[in-house]
């Protein structure tokens, strides 16, 4: 039986491809409200011109800007808070990269811009975000294109910048900021470690700067906000809660064995954990969980799968384990403190040590953490499965 005749020519209808482009207005709209996150968005809107006139650019990817009254001591010039997004992301291994670099994944945590220069704009696909970044075994900082690296959301830093009549800029990074309206009515409160004392300034009272009386009289160590309230920690291993509206402080209570380092790290609206070093050999923490009904710190040895990142200058940020990039070599339930000597960042992990029924996080000997750099990114090895990571970009 013969066999049946086939047609070896492809039709004109299987090489066409589809025109993006060319889709209504109305199914864009209807796309975009199912896009699940702004970095989606992001890509969209990288298609063509016609996607980013229909798509807006994301206000959470946008640095907002807020002008603020000069603070004690500064007569002249002006000053002004920031808001930056703060990602973490994945960069794509390039091609005919060799030796350990083949092999490694670079990750970086830190501020993104959105790029409007006349350069990218009108380029079929712009640059929109952008991170300037030290890449390990590059010579020179690189402006970074994020629309091609796995990205993930870890909230917002606050920065005070202050300029001077002949252009100085000093900028101010320990700072916790407050929205005072859940509404968004745009009423918001800063709180500010600077020159030895706490300030605090709110838009719900008169727009000035205010010393804070009944707080310890020792240098600060970490601030931040947690369910409509300011937190801070001091070296004199104490922590306060102070109310935006009153201004009243009340003391926190700790166990009996306090460490000396101590770092407030929010996760979001669900938990505020303090995270306290010990100056111990080897080195050795403790976390604590705050019970705001009792104002008392309560120690956990469980996070709840959260990785807790944190920098003894920087934004103290917490994430899920499930929600980092693929083989970043961080897992649940760890902590990663920079800021040690001879460039090393202790993790830790909770091991199940204890004496005299205190419950310690202990280095983890299954990792060991490299700072690379410290500008304009602090970058991070992870010397496990030769996983590259890097953290808190600065000068962004």
């Amino acid at each position: 039986m013969a066999e049946p005749a086939t047609n070896n020519k492809t039709s004109p209808s299987s090489l066409m491809i589809p025109d993006w482009t060319q889709l209504p207005e109305e199914l864009l709209e209807f796309l975009t409200e199912k896009l699940d996150s702004c970095f989606d968005v992001v890509h969209a809107r990288s298609v063509c011109r016609a996607w980013r006139s229909t798509m807006p650019f994301p206000c959470s990817l946008l640095r907002p800007s807020y002008s603020l009254p000069m603070l004690p001591n500064k007569n002249v010039g002006l000053c002004s808070l920031e808001k930056v997004p703060l990602v973490f992301f994945r960069v794509p291994t390039r091609d005919g990269d060799d030796g350990d670099t083949a092999s490694a994944s670079v990750y970086f945590i830190g501020g993104i811009s959105r790029d409007d220069s006349a350069d990218y704009k009108d380029l079929p696909s712009p640059l929109q975000c952008s991170m300037t970044v030290k890449i390990p075994g590059e010579s020179e900082p690189t402006l970074m294109n994020i629309l091609d690296c796995q990205m993930l959301s870890l909230g917002y830093e606050y920065r005070l910048k202050n300029w001077s009549p002949d252009g100085e800029k000093t900028t101010l990074r320990n700072l916790a900021f407050l929205p005072l309206n859940k509404e968004g009515g745009g009423e918001f409160g800063v709180l500010l470690y600077f020159k030895g004392d706490l300030l605090v300034l709110t838009t719900r009272a008169e727009m000035k700067w205010k010393l804070l009386e009944n707080v310890p009289k020792k240098p600060c160590t970490s601030l931040a906000t947690f369910r409509g309230r300011f937190y801070a920690s001091f070296y004199d291993r104490t922590s306060v809660v102070i109310d935006p509206d009153s201004l009243d402080v009340t003391l926190l209570i700790h166990s009996e064995l306090v460490g000396f380092y101590k770092h407030l790290v929010p996760s979001g609206i669900d938990e505020l954990f303090l995270v306290e070093e010990f100056l111990t050999t080897p080195a050795a923490c403790r976390v604590s969980r705050l019970d705001e009904e009792t104002g008392k710190w309560v120690v956990v040895t469980d996070i709840g799968g959260r990785v807790l990142l944190i920098d003894q200058d920087w934004e103290n940020v917490c994430c899920s384990a499930k929600e980092l990039p693929d083989c970043c070599g961080l897992s649940g339930n760890s902590i990663v403190i920079t800021g040690e000597p001879e460039n090393v960042a202790n993790t830790f992990r909770y091991e199940g040590v204890e004496e005299d029924d205190l419950k310690f996080w202990t280095v983890s000997r299954e990792k060991r953490v490299t700072v690379l750099s410290t500008s304009p990114a602090v970058a991070l090895r992870v010397e496990l499965g030769h996983c590259l990571a890097s953290f808190l970009g600065k000068d962004n």
